[in-house]
């Protein structure tokens, strides 16, 4: 997706920086992107208008899901596709990374420092996101692509760990 969503901020559409996109794609499908984007994420989009949950998902997916309570109900739908990568909130320790991170993705990269999301006009927001981010890969090309990247952080290769 190239949006994420918060009640708590003065708009719910913050886009994906452009950064990210160039050092991750190309991506096939971006399931929840907003109306209007200054930047391509994907080679196809969905908006809220489309409602990206009840279609089809092919090929390799990008998601920066709406955030809050419903990221859970996105993530949960990339894991079941098995081929994207997803960009929310690092917050490791929630009820969504125990049900849809961990059992399933293939590798996390924890962006360094904190990002800066850019408003709809393409506009780079002047404040931080307020919280750390990570991407998640599930499947092994998303996974491959993650690695490589270049994106700075720390990498996790969730294919070689071995569950407690």
């Amino acid at each position: 997706m190239g949006s994420h969503q918060s009640a708590a901020m003065k708009s719910d559409v913050w886009l994906t920086p452009p950064w990210i996109i160039k050092a991750l794609g190309p991506f096939d499908l971006d399931p929840c992107s907003p109306l209007d984007r200054p930047w391509d994420t994907a080679a196809k989009h969905y908006t809220i208008d489309d409602d990206g949950l009840s279609r089809e998902w092919e090929g390799n997916v990008w998601m920066n899901p709406p955030y809050g309570l419903q990221a859970a109900t996105w993530l949960g739908r990339l894991a079941k596709h098995g081929d994207g990568i997803a960009l929310v909130f690092a917050r490791t320790e929630t009820r969504m990374f125990f049900d849809w991170v961990w059992p399933y993705a293939t590798a996390l990269l924890f962006i360094e420092g904190r990002l800066h999301f850019h408003h709809p006009d393409g506009s780079r927001a002047k404040a931080n996101s307020g919280a750390p981010s990570v991407l998640i890969a599930y499947g092994d090309r998303a996974a491959r692509k993650l690695i490589n990247s270049g994106v700075p952080g720390a990498r996790v290769d969730l294919r070689k760990a071995v569950a407690a």
